[in-house]
């Protein structure tokens, strides 16, 4: 499955959750596979997404999370999964796509491929992990993860998408931030 595929999957089954989307490509796909006021999109700041849901997700515990990360953006933050580990929070739910590439700037290669991040999750001491390969379905952990109490983290392998890439996300960072509070 390539990483477009995955996230209008994802975003077409999250309800009234919260969605941060790391930049680049990920922030592209989820605009244009469902643009909603509920979606924040990242249009620089690489690696910052997940810290932006960790504290979200701390000043609204009453509200479910997601975070769509990317390979790349974890790898700029890893000590984010130490925070998460540590805070506990019971509303995030991690979602990290890997395509083993910095996509969005062209393709170039990243260490993914040789460092395991499910595995630095679950090392820093995140419980509900799931890993999902290219061709598995992943609506049955998904839909289980956002039932489920957090932290949840799910890596999900795609493959690069050759195709054409999708229109830039057409709103001005403060008008996301704008519709993205009053959500």
């Amino acid at each position: 499955m390539i990483m477009r595929e995955a996230i209008t999957k994802i975003i077409s089954l999250v309800g009234d959750e919260y969605v941060v989307c790391a930049n680049g490509f990920i922030s592209r796909d989820a605009f244009n596979a469902k643009d909603r006021p509920g979606n924040f999109y990242m249009l620089g700041s690489m690696g910052q997404a997940s810290s932006i849901g960790l504290g979200l997700a701390i000043a609204r515990p009453d509200k479910k999370v997601v975070i769509l990360d990317g390979d790349g953006n974890l790898l700029m933050n890893l000590g984010v999964l130490a925070m998460i580990s540590d805070i506990k929070p019971k509303n995030l739910l991690h979602i990290v796509l890997d395509n083993e590439c910095y996509d969005s700037t062209g393709g170039q290669p990243a260490i993914s491929s040789r460092v395991d991040l499910a595995r630095a999750a679950e090392g820093c001491g995140i419980k509900n992990i799931t890993r999902k390969g290219p061709g598995e379905d992943i609506v049955p952990a998904l839909m289980a993860c956002l039932r489920k109490e957090g932290p949840g983290f799910i890596l999900i392998k795609v493959e690069r998408d050759p195709s054409e890439k999708a229109a830039r996300v057409n709103i001005a960072p403060p008008e996301i931030a704008k519709r993205f509070k009053g959500a």
